[in-house]
């Protein structure tokens, strides 16, 4: 891929806020597009086909397997979740951002493929708030609870893979320390040189 696009995977533990923080920073930035992955997982209520997940039975999904359609795919408490790699590619090569809200095992699947990704792992303040915020979504009971919590520790182990750490204390500052990764890294000479050709041209003349 030799497109100008970045490449963002967000990890964290499950109650950690990942989603919302992702779905935040591309309400705030225009030039930011989230990759909808395609999943086995129950449809939850509230959720939308294709704008959530593209929620697909376990058949279709070992038929797009098979043809090489992810860029990553992960099996997390028993259901697959997979990336386009060609939805993927497309945007890269226009020059879009990309963020992938995926687990560790997929985030360092992308990093294999494609070295240039920047990994983000989200961290819940403290272990206490995040079995409340599991417990509050009133979704799942004490078993699965206690199940997410012990998953969630294990996953945290792997944070040391990511190559910026986020903690979700606070709402706004965790987003303004996305906000900055993205911005940071539109600022890089090797992206700016190509934005600013005209510009650095006329200078250099």
């Amino acid at each position: 891929m030799n497109g100008t696009g970045t490449l963002y995977t967000v990890s964290a533990p499950s109650g950690a806020g990942k989603t919302s923080l992702v779905n935040a920073l591309i309400e705030r930035d225009q030039g930011l597009r989230v990759s909808v992955s395609h999943t086995t997982r129950p449809q939850r209520p509230g959720e939308r086909d294709g704008v959530d997940y593209h929620f697909v039975d376990e058949a279709v999904f070992t038929t797009m397997l098979a043809e090489a359609a992810f860029l990553e795919h992960a099996r997390v408490f028993g259901n697959l979740y997979g990336t386009s790699q060609a939805w993927v590619e497309q945007q890269l090569a226009q020059g879009t951002d990309v963020v992938l809200e995926i687990d560790w095992q997929g985030a360092e699947q992308v990093k294999r493929q494609l070295p240039a990704t920047r990994s983000i792992f989200i961290l819940p303040p403290s272990r206490q708030t995040l079995e409340q915020r599991l417990t509050g979504r009133g979704q799942d009971g004490p078993e699965v609870i206690a199940a997410r919590m012990a998953q969630a520790v294990e996953e945290i182990s792997h944070f040391v893979q990511s190559d910026f750490l986020v903690v979700n204390n606070d709402f706004e500052q965790a987003l303004a320390e996305l906000q900055t990764i993205v911005a940071c890294h539109r600022l890089q000479t090797s992206r700016q040189q190509q934005l600013l050709s005209d510009l650095l041209q006329n200078l250099l003349a």
